[in-house]
């Protein structure tokens, strides 16, 4: 299902184990091969292969997590760091910037976890050493592929409850006055960090890391090897559970939540286009307060349209490539090459984690109120104008209603 082994290629021979332990792991032609090229070993016989890019192409992994990466991070830090101090003030605080928010903070750690580890492995050039003692083979499971996952999972949960608040308030602004609420926002976005836990919970606990010894070269050395926790062999087959967990993720995660998205896009974008005709009307009757009204709302609905987008173009990828995926080894469909599966996946993860430092140009492109909260806040001087602030437009763009809403 696409899991990777902690530790790094090399050669073991005269392997000496524990007889409590054994050694899981495979060998395949192609990554012999990579191995003989990269150490230029003399002998391929009996190579046993821990290796952190088993699953992800080298050649690509390589320069995107080695040299791309850090500057990524960098930008990605502060970028989504300006959001989360902008969208945090008082005046700031309504359901839809609340909703931005958690999205941003999920974004950053989705990123921040995973990132020594790129940096240690990649840019360091520690790809080919292996982890131990079991200790660090635990924390890079964790911080590599757990959390990540939980943050992400999140995120596209939040995103997902962020169009339909949207939605609701365009469409049905009655019942908004009931539903778009601060209370009832906060209670969906535990709902989902609560959600989002529970269905990475299992991963905590589904792999067990194991020390070995073996002798290379005539050293001894000291590695870790992982095996499938016995209480999965216990409650289902090994099968089962990842075919369970990834087909879950699939549906509820990737594919259901983006055609979800795709639709409610396109009724908001045709909800935008009738309130556009509408407030030519009420341009054509004079309707000043109204008119400006309309206009506001449909900047915000465009903007979060704007939002949604962007996440669709980059997530839309991977739901694609990650059901290929599941389908391949599940079912055993000769549907793609593998390694080109993996390149595939290995890009369209960099290209969403490139995509987090865009929403903040985005806010500051199409949202006039962050923009100025931004300007008080890091160009003016806080202080000077914290008070001034606080007795501005209570929304991203636009005066707070009765709803509680942010109006663009």
């Amino acid at each position: 299902m696409g899991e990777t082994y902690a530790g790094s290629a090399y050669a073991i021979d005269d392997v000496i184990l524990d007889t409590r332990k054994t050694l899981l792991t495979q060998c395949f032609e192609e990554d012999i091969n990579n191995t003989k090229e990269i150490y230029n070993l003399p002998n391929l016989s009996d190579i046993h292969l821990l290796n952190i890019t088993q699953d992800v192409p080298f050649e690509y992994a390589m320069p995107l997590f080695g040299y791309i990466m850090p500057s990524l991070l960098l930008v990605t830090i502060v970028a989504n760091t300006l959001i989360v101090v902008v969208l945090a003030q008082r005046h700031m605080r309504t359901p839809t910037n609340l909703l931005l928010l958690a999205m941003a903070i999920s974004d950053l750690l989705t990123l921040l976890f995973p990132a020594p580890w790129y940096f240690y492995m990649y840019t360091l050039g520690n790809y080919n050493k292996l982890l131990f003692p079991p200790a660090a083979c635990y924390s890079y499971h964790y911080m590599y592929e757990v959390i990540p996952a939980f943050f992400h999972t999140a995120s596209i949960w939040l995103t997902l409850v962020l169009a339909v608040h949207r939605y609701i308030y365009v469409c049905y602004p009655t019942t908004a006055h009931t539903w778009c609420t601060v209370s009832r926002v906060t209670r969906a976005m535990i709902f989902v960090y609560v959600l989002a836990f529970l269905h990475q919970s299992t991963r905590i606990f589904d792999r067990v890391f194991l020390p070995v010894e073996f002798r290379w070269q005539g050293k001894a050395h000291m590695g870790c090897v992982a095996e499938t926790a016995r209480w999965v062999g216990g409650v289902l087959t090994q099968n089962i559970y990842y075919i369970c967990y990834y087909v879950f993720r699939i549906i509820f995660v990737h594919v259901g939540p983006c055609a979800t998205l795709v639709v409610l896009n396109i009724l908001l974008f045709r909800a935008m286009k009738e309130a556009q005709r509408k407030r030519k009307r009420l341009f054509n009757e004079n309707s000043k307060s109204e008119y400006k009204r309309q206009r506001e709302s449909s900047c915000t609905t465009l903007m979060l349209i704007v939002v949604v987008t962007v996440f669709l173009a980059v997530e839309i990828p991977l739901a694609v490539t990650s059901l290929l995926h599941v389908m391949r080894n599940a079912l055993n469909l000769d549907i793609s090459n593998y390694n080109d599966l993996n390149a595939t996946i290995l890009f369209t993860n960099f290209f969403i984690m490139l995509s987090y430092p865009f929403n903040f140009a985005i806010y500051c492109g199409m949202s006039r109120q962050f923009r100025e909260t931004f300007k008080d806040l890091f160009m003016v001087g806080f202080l000077v104008n914290r008070r001034w602030s606080s007795s501005r437009y209570s929304m991203v763009n636009g005066p707070r209603t009765t709803t509680n809403e942010t109006v663009l």
